[in-house]
C-alpha cells in the first residue's frame, strides 16, 4: 500500500479535522460549474481533500477551498493511467482522517467505477456518500435542441461504452442497430471503425444519424453532424472528450456556430 501524507505541504503540515472524516463521491457533471448541484458546490468548497478526475474543469476545481489538497488520478483510455487500487488507498488513507471529496466527471454512477471505490471504503470502515451529477449524454442532447427519448421514435435508452478493460466493448448489437434506436456512447472515439462494422453487420443502414458533441456544456462545445458510415472520418480531428448520440441528429435551425454537417 502506498503511503501520502495527510497534511497539505502548502500548508506547512496544518492537522486535519479527523471529527470530520467522511468521502463525499460528487458528481461535477460535464464541465460547465453552473450545472453542478448545490450540494456539489457546498461539498467542493467545504473539501480538505478533492481527489479529481482528469476531465474535471479547472473552472470547478477553482472552487475549493485555497488550502485544499487537490490530487489528480485522472485515467486515459488507451493511455498513462492511474491504477484503481492506488485511488483505493488514496481514498481510504484520506477518508479515515479527513474530509474527502471524490469529484468525478459526470455522474459518478455512470461509468465512474464507483461500485470499486465504494467497496474498498466499506471494507476499511470509512463513511461515504454519494451526490449525483448530469451525465454527458443529457447535457449533449440539450446542446442538440433535442431529447434522448421521443414518442414514436424510441421507448428506450442504451448508454454504453465504446472500450472497458478488454479492449473494444461488445453490446448487444442487433438491438443497437434496429431502426429508431438511440444510443449514448462513451469513450467511443478509438471505436468508431469497431463500432460502425459492428452495427452495420447487424443492420443498421449507413445514413444511421450519429451526432458528435465535443466538450460537452464547456465554452469551447462542438458538434459535428455525422452519420454511421462517415462516422470515423468525423471524429478525425475530435480531440476533447465527446459523446456520440447514435440515432440522434441536432435539431434543425441550430446555430451553424455550433454544428458542423458533414
Amino acid at each position: 500500500m502506498r503511503h501520502f501524507p495527510i497534511s497539505d505541504p502548502s500548508n506547512k503540515g496544518t492537522k486535519r479535522d479527523s471529527g470530520c472524516a467522511h468521502v463525499h463521491f460528487v458528481g461535477a457533471g460535464p464541465g460547465d460549474p453552473e450545472l453542478l448541484t448545490l450540494r456539489a458546490h457546498r461539498l467542493i468548497g467545504a473539501a480538505d481533500v478533492v481527489i479529481h478526475d482528469r476531465l474535471v474543469t479547472q473552472e470547478i476545481l477553482d472552487l475549493t477551498r485555497p488550502d485544499a489538497l487537490l490530487i489528480d488520478v485522472g485515467k486515459t483510455g488507451f493511455g498513462p493511467s492511474w491504477d484503481q487500487g492506488d485511488i483505493n488507498d488514496l481514498l481510504v488513507t484520506y477518508g479515515a482522517q479527513a474530509r474527502v471529496v471524490r469529484l468525478k466527471s459526470g455522474d459518478p454512477a455512470v461509468f465512474g467505477r464507483l461500485d470499486e471505490e465504494v467497496a474498498a471504503l466499506d471494507s476499511a470502515g470509512v463513511a461515504y456518500d454519494v451526490t449525483p451529477g448530469i451525465t454527458a449524454a443529457s447535457a449533449a442532447v440539450a446542446g442538440l435542441g433535442v431529447s434522448l427519448t421521443q414518442r414514436g421514435r424510441n421507448a428506450g435508452l442504451r448508454i454504453v461504452t465504446g472500450h472497458d478493460a478488454k479492449g473494444f466493448a461488445e453490446q448487444d448489437w442487433r438491438d443497437l442497430a434496429r431502426p429508431g434506436a438511440v444510443a449514448a456512447i462513451y469513450m467511443g472515439k478509438r471505436a468508431a471503425r469497431f463500432l460502425t462494422g459492428r452495427l452495420m453487420m447487424h443492420g443498421a443502414t449507413a445514413d444511421t444519424p450519429v451526432s458528435v458533441v465535443e466538450n460537452v456544456s464547456r465554452s469551447d462545445e462542438r458538434i459535428i453532424s455525422s452519420d454511421l458510415i462517415g462516422l470515423a472520418d468525423a471524429l478525425e480531428d475530435v480531440t476533447g472528450p465527446a459523446v456520440l448520440l447514435l440515432g440522434i441528429a441536432p435539431r434543425a435551425g441550430l446555430p451553424a456556430a455550433l454544428r458542423e454537417a458533414l
